[in-house]
């Protein structure tokens, strides 16, 4: 079994934040729950492609009129923003702050069992598709054989687990986090660039979220394309309980934490580049404003 290897600095670091935290439960019990549902394999599935996606959001964004020199930027800044040990603190604390006892050692006993350990490995798998397989999966060109019953149990489930409103959720905060980095790192005021990312992210909310469900439905369907529709059921049951929801809910608030980390430690790099690089083209001490951020674009696998 995969065992959770704190990076270097883990302990301390969390000591820290948790005297500052009112936390429901300690971070190590919450590591348990981390690494039983294999949150950081996931994760770092994602996050390889990253660079790339950044990139493409900047270059198609027509007010940014980034020149190559400064995508180069843009990839630079996100290949040291998107790691594993920028959003592992982060996560970990919001987790231990959104479970309790109750919910851990029922979530862990869930986790821990057949159909948990089938659900977790059948997430993993799918995660660590290349990017175009799990395209086809998303747009529907590869799918596993259903039935209308079935169909329904997976559009149970997507809601259950609230994959759609978790994955919207994370990309509007990544997107805002990006643009609140960038700012902080080129010397600007970030309020006025958090409301306008806010504001920009929340008017595209519902489009975002109804071209989503169907494609996450397609997910769930091919990464748990091998249980019965009895295993569905229990997986639907455990979801839809109390214990279930606390865990959903701690889940996305995790992942929350831990994309927001690594979008503002993305922005602060490249803000801090793009002023350098205005200052030393023009030899004066220039704040070049940072480029208009939208939230990004559905474009990887969701973590769940």
């Amino acid at each position: 079994m995969f065992r959770f290897a704190p990076p270097l600095g883990f302990t301390l670091l969390t000591i820290a934040l948790a005297a500052h935290a009112a936390l429901a439960v300690d971070v190590e019990t919450a590591a348990k729950i981390y690494q039983d549902a294999s949150l950081r394999q996931q994760v770092r599935a994602s996050l390889g492609v990253m660079p790339d996606h950044m990139r493409q959001m900047f270059a198609a964004d027509p007010g940014a009129h980034l020149t190559d020199q400064q995508l180069d930027a843009v990839t630079a800044a996100a290949k040291r923003g998107f790691r594993i040990d920028v959003f592992e603190v982060p996560a970990l604390v919001a987790l231990a702050a959104n479970l309790d006892a109750e919910t851990v050692r029922k979530t862990d006993a869930f986790l821990e069992s057949d159909l948990g350990h089938r659900m977790v490995a059948a997430d993993v798998a799918t995660a660590l598709l290349d990017e175009p397989t799990i395209d086809k999966i998303m747009n529907g060109s590869l799918n596993a054989p259903s039935t209308p019953k079935r169909d329904a149990l997976f559009d149970k489930l997507e809601r259950a687990s609230r994959s759609t409103e978790s994955t919207v959720q994370i990309f509007l905060s990544l997107g805002q986090a990006v643009a609140i980095g960038t700012a902080v790192g080129a010397g600007r005021d970030q309020t006025q660039v958090a409301d306008n990312a806010r504001k920009s992210g929340e008017a595209g909310r519902a489009e975002l979220e109804r071209n989503m469900r169907e494609p996450l439905r397609r997910y769930l369907a091919y990464s748990y394309r091998d249980m019965s529709d009895e295993e569905l059921k229990h997986l639907l049951a455990f979801f839809e309980s109390d214990v279930g929801k606390r865990f959903v809910s701690a889940y996305i608030a995790s992942l929350g934490a831990g994309f927001d980390a690594m979008g503002r430690r993305s922005g602060e790099q490249l803000g801090e580049t793009l002023r350098e690089m205005a200052q030393a083209q023009l030899n004066l001490p220039v704040r070049s404003p940072p480029p208009a951020i939208a939230a990004p674009a559905p474009a990887t696998a969701p973590v769940r």
